[in-house]
């Protein structure tokens, strides 16, 4: 198996964010400086957007059942953009026109965007499409007319790091000194869970039975909302900013050292376990298990990508080097592309081949 590279381009300014498509046939790339450049899955430019005139922070598009729906294309889905102007902006990925802004909390950036997970609710079908912005303390959820449909109480602090349950029902946020667990449907608070240290990187199992935090205290803080029990992992080298479940929620990658980590999360889960340590010559900048299937990548701030396989006995599956760290690993939905930013502003599409 190997990591063929397909195409290269370069944008302005650090890779901020990348996004595929739903359908996979359009990359949306975030430089630093705020432009924001759609290319399809051959490399071609479709169009360069002027994002956001301080600078673009997040990248999001509509799950695939809500862009697929009504009059909309399949494959011209909304990509919304936050930015630190304060404002969400709203994209047609065909004509590449700006069709709506929104102003948040006055002089915040708009760091954090996810649109609810394309769930079926049980009783009423498919929910209304909601896409949560955090902004400073802030946090709201906005329709895809960009009209804000609920803003929530301020957080004590800045908010750090957002994630939807996997079925859409509520959505967790970060900030220093905790996570809120918030009810999308009617907006109360269904659980708050104190922890004191800030917390850069959030994450749900895919079934919905872990929370993970990643934080700024050199750990790993596990919840389990269903069983009312936490864990803690610490000991890590730097703080925790790299999470990734894999499809099966059975194993969790992390960064935070110059191995990644992967932890064993069934059962019991992974306190007191021995991770397998995936071993870089410098500290890990990202992880990303694949959606559907079990390879692992992982970036270094030795300018490599590596590819792995956590089950098998010899678990390296190939590497790539690239000219400047990774800023961001992005799975197309197929599993069978991954695009890396970097921090000197390449992008580059690499092919799963074998």
């Amino acid at each position: 198996m190997n990591l063929t590279k397909t195409w290269v381009a370069q944008l302005d300014d650090y890779v901020i964010d990348l996004a595929w498509s739903p359908a996979g046939r359009v990359l949306a790339s975030a430089s630093a400086a705020g432009p924001v450049t759609l290319f399809d899955a051959q490399g071609a430019r479709l169009h360069t957007l002027p994002g956001h005139a301080d600078g673009t922070n997040a990248l999001a598009w509509t799950p695939g059942v809500i862009a697929d729906s009504g009059d909309r294309k399949p494959d011209s889905p909304i990509l919304t953009s936050g930015g630190q102007d304060g404002r969400v902006r709203f994209w047609d990925a065909n004509t590449g026109r700006q069709t709506v802004e929104t102003e948040m909390a006055p002089a915040a950036w708009v760091e954090h965007l996810a649109w609810r997970p394309a769930a079926i609710d049980p009783v009423s079908g498919i929910r209304n499409p909601l896409l949560a912005a955090a902004a400073g303390r802030r946090l709201s959820f906005l329709s895809t007319d960009g009209s804000i449909a609920h803003t929530f109480t301020d957080a004590p602090k800045t908010l750090s790091a957002l994630a939807w349950h996997p079925r859409g029902g509520a959505i967790a946020v970060a900030y220093f000194g905790g996570v809120c667990l918030w009810d999308a449907d009617d907006f109360h608070a269904r659980r708050e869970y104190a922890y004191g240290s800030a917390i850069p990187a959030l994450v749900w199992s895919p079934d919905g039975r872990w929370l993970v935090a990643g934080a700024q205290d050199n750990a790993v803080h596990l919840w389990l909302p269903e069983e009312d029990q936490e864990f803690h992992m610490s000991g890590y080298e730097t703080k925790v900013r790299e999470l990734s479940f894999s499809h099966d929620s059975r194993w969790l990658a992390t960064g935070g050292a110059r191995d990644a980590c992967v932890w064993d999360c069934s059962g019991t889960g992974p306190e007191g376990r021995e991770p397998l340590a995936l071993p870089h010559a410098d500290r890990v900048c990202a992880v990303a298990f694949q959606h559907s299937h079990g390879l692992l990548a992982t970036a270094a701030n030795d300018n490599e990508v590596e590819l792995w396989s956590p089950t098998r006995q010899q678990p390296l599956v190939a590497t790539v080097r690239l000219t400047a760290p990774a800023s961001k690993l992005a799975w197309s939905p197929d599993d069978t592309l991954l695009a890396v930013g970097s921090q000197k502003g390449g992008v580059l599409v690499l092919k799963v081949e074998g």
